[in-house]
């Protein structure tokens, strides 16, 4: 089997809902890694957060590319930054949501799929923009000579 190879610009970005506070750009899902995965990088607005939410049988892992902000699952909540991960288990109640005046980035993995790509699609379609792109191709840590 060839391997896949997208980049940001290939992604697919949708709100689930018009006047939510986080897009998500679907790197992967079940069509295209023929597996039940979904694999998506989540963006926060300042201030933005998911609601809180659950999942019967699939296991979710966000790793924080960049930004800071809170997460909380089954009422324990702790700060994340750049590096952190975290391992929601099945059917933890949890939310993530952006504390700072920034732009919090988080790559999220949900396997099984359990519709999860198909609530995105279901959602209106978005563009990334400049920022988005910078930071998804990791240009925003490259110094000037």
């Amino acid at each position: 089997m060839i391997p896949v190879v997208k980049s940001p610009k290939d992604y697919q970005v949708f709100r689930i809902s018009p006047h939510d506070t986080n897009r998500l750009a679907i790197v992967f899902d079940p069509a295209t890694a023929n597996h039940s995965l979904t694999v998506c990088v989540e963006i926060f607005d300042p201030g933005g957060k998911t609601p809180p939410n659950r999942h019967q049988m699939a296991v979710e892992m966000f790793f924080v590319i960049k930004g800071e902000g809170r997460a909380t699952c089954d009422g324990k909540t702790v700060n994340i930054k750049a590096g952190d991960s975290l391992l929601v288990p099945p059917t933890g109640t949890h939310l993530i949501e952006n504390t700072a005046n920034e732009r919090l980035y988080a790559l999220c993995i949900m396997v099984p799929n359990e519709d999860f790509v198909e609530l995105i699609r279901s959602g209106t379609p978005v563009e990334l923009d400049e920022e988005d792109l910078r930071v998804l191709g990791r240009a925003d840590i490259l110094v000037p000579c």
